[in-house]
């Protein structure tokens, strides 16, 4: 299990991009109405205006798994799993669609959230990135799920040419955060 997180100004380009592949289904959601992208971007934005200030108020998190889980992974199993990620991570008290996608061979999901929350109080992204090395480590252990073998399983014939990964200090500096943070991180890869 990984998850990659993004934030973002438009939930209508985000809720396009996860209600838009083939087969997606929505599979869990709170405080919006999940039939249509354009109704469920409406919603969001509507609470995004509890505070202005926030200038990224779209959280987006992809959460995926390696295909030898993918027979455990039922819609309610992954609901559980998103769910649990985001009490961890501090997301609460907000809205959310959690979309899950059959489009490739790892299992995985689309989490859009608002950072803006309930009582318009922004979502601190305050240390995401330690946090989300360190949960998904825990869900991996709680539930038995596979661990990958760090870089050297990097499915390198999916980078475009000239793509590479960024070396750890590289990732570091395009971060701000410590070396060792992101030596940890493509270690728990």
């Amino acid at each position: 299990m990984i998850a990659k997180i993004v934030t973002g100004a438009s939930f209508g380009g985000c809720t396009a991009y996860a209600y838009g592949k083939d087969q997606a289904e929505v599979i869990a959601h709170d405080g919006i109405i999940p039939d249509d992208p354009k109704i469920a971007a409406k919603c969001f934005e509507i609470q995004s205006q509890l505070n202005p200030r926030v200038s990224k108020p779209v959280g987006h998190i992809a959460i995926s798994f390696k295909p030898e889980d993918k027979r455990r992974l039922t819609n309610e199993f992954m609901v559980q799993i998103a769910k649990e990620y985001m009490e961890k991570m501090g997301i609460k008290d907000t809205q959310y669609v959690i979309v899950r996608h059959h489009n490739t061979p790892n299992p995985h999901c689309h989490l859009i959230f608002n950072r803006v929350d309930n009582n318009g109080k922004r979502i601190s992204d305050s240390n995401w990135l330690k946090r989300n090395v360190r949960v998904c480590k825990e869900l991996k252990q709680k539930y038995g799920l596979t661990f990958g073998e760090g870089k050297s399983q990097t499915r390198t014939e999916r980078l475009r040419p000239n793509e590479r990964i960024p070396s750890v200090r590289e990732m570091a500096s395009i971060l701000t955060v410590n070396p060792n943070t992101i030596q940890k991180a493509y270690g728990e890869l």
